[in-house]
């Protein structure tokens, strides 16, 4: 087989695997597009899928720039909640005393919505990049905790009396058996914190921030420039998108080590 002919197939191999996998994408773009064009709707009110791609292609500068902000904001807020959660995780699980504190405690704070704590933060730590990494390790802290407990509580059968008959002493029974038994719980809470973190560094950005991709879309809402605000949410969804996926790659390599 030639060299050209073997490109081709790969391109088309390529090309049916991205239309198995994201059909449904493409169903709603050609859908979206086959409604704008039919209602003749406004362009203020829901722009053409094609204006919004030209609008991300023509000003790649600025949405790399805020989209570059917005992920390290909400890598390093992801990094620093998860480290707080599983601090406190197993802070808890020291003691019986600690536990039944801090577990209430840490319920209530992460009901507390979002967006009502921004300006308490914003007050104390002042409107800028500070507040939204804050608000994503507050975001971030809540899974990392929740699971990383039930981790550190979800032994093997039979292996804490194996660890006492032994003499093990409480500390090596945390390296050796109670912290890698909450690993894969611990991978989890990084799968389903690491999307949130992306959207919560946007909503602070959106309510008081000067750049990155909230305060994109706010800054084009107001202007009524819909595609942009629409390429701001793609460029948004895309970044959780790519975190999910990371984080999902991640935890299925760490499982496939630890077990």
């Amino acid at each position: 087989m030639s060299q050209s002919a073997q490109i081709r197939r790969s391109s088309g191999g390529f090309f049916l695997t991205l239309v198995s996998r994201y059909w449904g994408v493409l169903a709603v773009l050609l859908a979206w597009q086959a409604w704008v064009s039919i209602s003749g709707v406004n362009a203020i009110v829901m722009p053409h899928p094609i204006d919004v791609l030209l609008n991300i292609v023509q000003n790649p500068g600025s949405y790399w720039q805020n989209g570059s902000q917005t992920l390290l904001l909400a890598a390093g807020g992801l990094v620093m909640g998860m480290a707080l959660g599983t601090l406190i995780a197993v802070v808890a699980w020291t003691s019986r005393v600690l536990s039944g504190i801090l577990i209430p405690l840490g319920l209530i704070f992460s009901s507390v919505p979002v967006v009502a704590l921004i300006p308490v933060l914003a007050r104390l730590l002042g409107y800028d990049v500070r507040t939204v990494l804050a608000i994503v390790v507050i975001i971030s802290f809540f899974p990392a905790f929740v699971f990383t407990s039930a981790g550190l509580r979800a032994l093997p059968p039979g292996s804490e009396d194996l660890f006492q008959v032994l003499g093990a002493s409480k500390w090596r029974r945390f390296v050796h058996l109670v912290m890698p038994s909450a690993v894969p719980n611990w991978m989890i809470a990084l799968r389903l914190a690491a999307p949130p973190a992306v959207l919560s560094a946007m909503v602070a950005e959106f309510l008081m921030g000067s750049s990155g991709l909230g305060y994109m879309f706010r800054a084009a809402a107001t202007d009524f420039d819909t595609a942009q605000a629409f390429g701001t949410s793609v460029v948004a969804t895309a970044i959780s998108v790519l975190c999910f996926t990371a984080a999902t790659l991640a935890e299925t390599r760490v499982n496939q080590k630890w077990k």
